[in-house]
């Protein structure tokens, strides 16, 4: 399968989607703890909604059943990984990969946000 290799279709950006049982809940967390800012809302009542920091960006959609992956669902890149650490265990987050240097060159970590979706985050050492 060799189809699309050299096919010159340029990617843009992709975000994370993000389950959440509670979506204001959820804007709540991203926003306030996390310094993400609300861009777009769809729906009445909301279902779906944006949120950007610097070059990051989340979707965040209503799943009131979900239940959260056992394994990361997005991957983070920050400039200050200790300081992140520092902001989930102040705010009672469950961190399921300690911080610590990697042999690939990033100092990392997992937590769970308020619906369990784990995010790996890493800043390069």
């Amino acid at each position: 399968m060799t189809d699309g290799a050299n096919h010159g279709i340029r990617f843009g950006r992709i975000a994370a989607m993000l389950p959440v049982k509670d979506i204001a809940r959820a804007c709540d967390f991203y926003t306030k703890i996390l310094g993400f800012t609300k861009v777009f809302e769809n729906g009445d009542p909301v279902g779906f909604m944006i949120l950007k920091k610097d070059q990051a960006e989340l979707h965040l959609t209503l799943q009131p059943n979900h239940n959260a992956a056992p394994f990361n669902v997005a991957h983070m890149m920050v400039d200050d990984v200790d300081a992140l650490h520092a902001i989930c265990e102040r705010h009672g987050l469950r961190i399921i990969k300690s911080l610590q240097n990697k042999d690939y060159g990033l100092r990392a970590f997992v937590f769970e946000d308020p619906d369990g979706n784990r995010i790996d985050v890493g800043q390069p050492i």
